[in-house]
């Protein structure tokens, strides 16, 4: 007598569980959770492992430095909340446009620095925020490391000015038309000397280290150097003498644009 056929159901056979996509999605909600809990308020952890904690310009930079510097450089209101706690003196300055390209907003016009600075300075909010951090982290603790003594103050070529970028000689003279320069928004200053506490001057011509050269770099040398590249971690563009001609006498400091550290 035959058999009868088993019964069939639709129902597929279970798969197994998937342990590994489990464990990611606890992990990365843990994540998530701890992040929020930072972000309210409701887990404390200091201020320089917080990313949504403000900026402190006083403070040794750290892993977040350069973050939180950028978030400050990227709104108005925090630039100028953290501009407010580095001791300078400035007028804040009416938005502007002066040409076509030309003008600023959210800008100062910086009257005094830690160092001497010259007649007063027309900057945007970040550049402002960038000098001070690059002053205050990068340029005095070089010049006590190479010179044993502080910056006291700088010689500068100007920020703000209504022009195209500066090429130097040579363009073909059909070239397409050059862009706007970040001086034409007060988003860039040209620096060509520093002078220290004892009176002793180290411009960018004379003293900028000579790559060639068969003797070990001096230290005015070294401190020159170790200002280029210190800039390059405040600023968000900075092009020197190894850059081309043009700025063989100064170093060009910017924000904005593209990120450059030549």
């Amino acid at each position: 007598m035959p058999l009868d056929p088993l019964p069939t159901t639709d129902t597929p056979p279970a798969r197994p569980l998937r342990w590994g996509r489990w464990l990611a999605l606890l992990v990365w909600s843990a994540i998530a959770a701890g992040a929020w809990g930072v972000y309210s308020g409701m887990v404390h952890v200091p201020p320089q492992l917080n990313p949504w904690a403000p900026l402190d310009v006083m403070a040794q930079p750290g892993l977040l430095t350069r973050y939180k510097l950028s978030r400050a450089r990227n709104d108005p209101a925090r630039c100028l909340a953290a501009l407010a706690t580095t001791g300078m003196q400035y007028d804040t300055l009416p938005d502007r446009s002066t040409g076509d390209g030309c003008g600023f907003q959210n800008a100062v016009r910086l009257r005094t620095a830690a160092i001497r600075i010259g007649a007063p300075l027309p900057l945007s909010c970040p550049m402002a925020l960038s000098f001070f951090m690059w002053e205050r982290h990068a340029l005095q603790p070089a010049a006590q490391l190479h010179m044993g003594q502080r910056v006291a103050g700088m010689d500068h070529l100007g920020s703000y000015a209504c022009r195209n970028v500066n090429r130097g000689e040579g363009a073909p003279p059909n070239a397409p038309a050059r862009a706007r320069s970040r001086h034409a928004t007060a988003n860039a200053l040209d620096i060509s000397a520093f002078t220290l506490a004892d009176g002793k001057r180290i411009t960018v011509l004379k003293d900028w280290p000579d790559e060639d050269a068969a003797t070990a770099p001096a230290p005015r040398e070294l401190l020159l150097r170790d200002a280029h590249s210190g800039a390059c971690k405040y600023f968000k563009g900075v092009l020197g003498p190894d850059y081309n001609a043009v700025h063989k006498d100064h170093f060009h400091l910017e924000t904005g644009g593209y990120s450059m550290c030549r």
